[in-house]
């Protein structure tokens, strides 16, 4: 199996963004799209402009996008972005289960033959 990706989904800098553990509350915390930057940076212990370095870094790697909305900045998660990720470790998976199920059948054959 051939563990494949769309060109313009930079998987790189998809999984370096989802690595840190702030980055991925951002990513949950705009699921739905109600909180601006101002009220996402008062979730977390750290200034403002750090949350907006998150934010841009997400914003980078195409997991999500701000919107302006009055005067404020919405951001909302990219759900087509988070279905290529999952794609991605689904095809992983099933990778590894199959050299799984090669190493336990190798395994049980060498019982057998050793009986």
């Amino acid at each position: 199996m051939v563990v494949s990706m769309d060109t313009t989904f930079n998987v790189d800098h998809v999984f370096a963004a989802l690595a840190d553990a702030t980055r991925r509350d951002i990513v949950l915390r705009a699921l739905d799209g109600s909180e601006g930057v101002v009220e996402l940076a008062g979730h977390f212990q750290m200034s403002f402009a750090a949350v907006q370095k998150h934010v841009a870094v997400l914003e980078r790697a195409g997991l999500i996008s701000k919107e302006r909305s009055g005067r404020r900045k919405v951001v909302r998660t990219n759900m087509e972005a988070l279905r290529l990720a999952r794609g991605l470790l689904d095809e992983y998976e099933s990778l590894w289960r199959g050299r799984i199920d090669r190493m336990t059948d190798l395994i049980t054959l060498s019982k057998e033959t050793e009986a």
